[in-house]
């Protein structure tokens, strides 16, 4: 993930409630599996492996984001599991096959995240948070961010 796209989530993690964190999990999971097939496609091992690894840890958070007193929980924990079982056998075979499957299904379950987020009304998980303004200023094409609200908590309840 590149450095202007790890900013750009930062942000989005910051203003998300709880239905958008999650679709934030699966977009990154599914940055993470593109990364690995890139990798895989230039024969580097060592970044399809890395790219499996963070797709994972992906993976592991939405797993602990699970309420398991509710019923549609116990389902997704066994996708998840499964996904993960196949995320074991992509990167010991070095395979692409199980990670193309996986991506399948983490596609549909983003693309249901996401209209079930539009009808999240709930605010954002975190408080406290810096306000980003981001707009083209004097200079020819560029872009300017102002912070808004910087404290020595930020982030962080007093």
């Amino acid at each position: 993930m590149t450095k202007e796209l790890k900013q750009q989530y930062t942000l989005k993690i910051t203003q998300a409630n709880k239905s958008q964190l999650v679709v934030i999990l699966y977009e990154m999971f599914l940055i993470y599996i593109d990364e690995a097939g890139q990798a895989h496609e230039k024969k580097d091992r060592e970044g399809f492996k890395e790219g499996i690894r963070k797709a994972r840890g992906c993976l592991n958070e939405l797993m602990a984001s699970l309420h398991l007193e509710y019923e549609p929980a116990m389902n997704l924990l066994q996708l998840y599991v499964y996904a993960g079982k196949e995320l074991a056998k992509a990167d010991v075979r070095n395979s692409m096959e199980e990670l193309l499957h996986i991506k399948a299904i983490i596609e549909k379950l983003h693309k249901a995240y996401k209209e079930i987020s539009k009808q999240d009304k709930s605010g954002p998980v975190m408080a406290n948070t810096q306000t980003v303004y981001a707009g083209l200023t004097y200079g020819k094409n560029t872009l300017t961010e102002s912070l808004s609200g910087q404290g020595s908590n930020r982030g962080f309840r007093a």
